[in-house]
């Protein structure tokens, strides 16, 4: 019998206006700069909130450091956002208080008109984003060319600096693994349009070209042991802007 993914309900249906669609409101910028972390490295892991409205360009936020520029940072891995639902079910699962901001997001945002948070269920690859701006009936009226694009382009990774991170403070299991098992590590952006960005800023969702494509979905697809039908996998496959390890990770999954 070959194998289908657990049905789960389509993204579409929760932002199912036409776009744009003022889907929530963000509530905190951050940034880090490199400093001494644990085994003798140095991390730009800790966030801490930026209050003045900081350049995005297409590495980023200019403020932003990364230690590692081999494993962090650069064009497909731009900008991080973490749903605060991260926190909650770390800090639910092992007893701890880790604070927002301690695992490295650049952004965070919360809800508005009773639309669901951004989490891994219900943001998509290939989705664009645009924070500020005035839309009427669809045309974008802002004539303001400062207002960021980005597109979300993978997962985030988790590696074991969340560990040594949350081990500064209190003696831990392996939280890395249990993130990466729950596939709730957040996503990266690819800047689509350079500018400004602030809190209080509204986030419009202004492109969704592969409804399908949840980062929850696909992670049940690259950490599942089992081998899919090529007709499952053949369309994560022609996302153009699906960074191109985990197409590989993917590709690996065909009978």
């Amino acid at each position: 019998m070959i194998p289908t993914l657990p049905t789960t309900e389509d993204p579409k249906s929760d932002f199912n206006d036409t776009l744009p669609l003022h889907i929530a409101n963000l509530t905190c910028v951050r940034a880090g700069k490199a400093m001494p972390f644990a085994r003798e490295e140095m991390s730009a892991i800790d966030k801490a909130p930026i209050k003045a409205p900081v350049a995005v360009n297409f590495m980023g936020l200019t403020t932003d450091e990364q230690a590692d520029r081999k494993h962090h940072g650069g064009p497909l891995k731009a900008v991080h956002q973490l749903a605060l639902a991260t926190y909650e079910k770390i800090n639910a699962e092992f007893a701890l208080k880790v604070r927002v901001g301690t695992l490295g997001e650049n952004l965070t945002t919360e809800a508005l008109n009773g639309l669901p948070e951004m989490t891994e269920s219900t943001v998509c690859i290939g989705d664009v984003f645009q924070y500020s701006g005035r839309f009427e009936n669809g045309q974008d009226y802002s004539n303001d060319s400062d207002c960021v694009q980005l597109r979300i382009v993978q997962p985030r990774r988790p590696c074991y600096k969340i560990n040594d991170q949350i081990g500064q403070f209190t003696k831990v299991p392996n939280i890395a693994a249990w993130v990466s098992k729950q596939g709730i590590s957040g996503w990266y952006f690819q800047v689509v349009r350079d500018g400004l960005i602030n809190a209080d800023l509204p986030v419009y969702l202004i492109e969704r070209p592969y409804p399908f494509a949840t980062l929850e979905k696909l992670w049940q697809l690259s950490n599942s042991k089992e081998k899919y039908d090529a007709d499952v996998i053949e369309s994560w496959l022609a996302i153009e802007c699906l960074e191109e390890s985990w197409k590989k990770v993917l590709a690996k999954k065909i009978i």
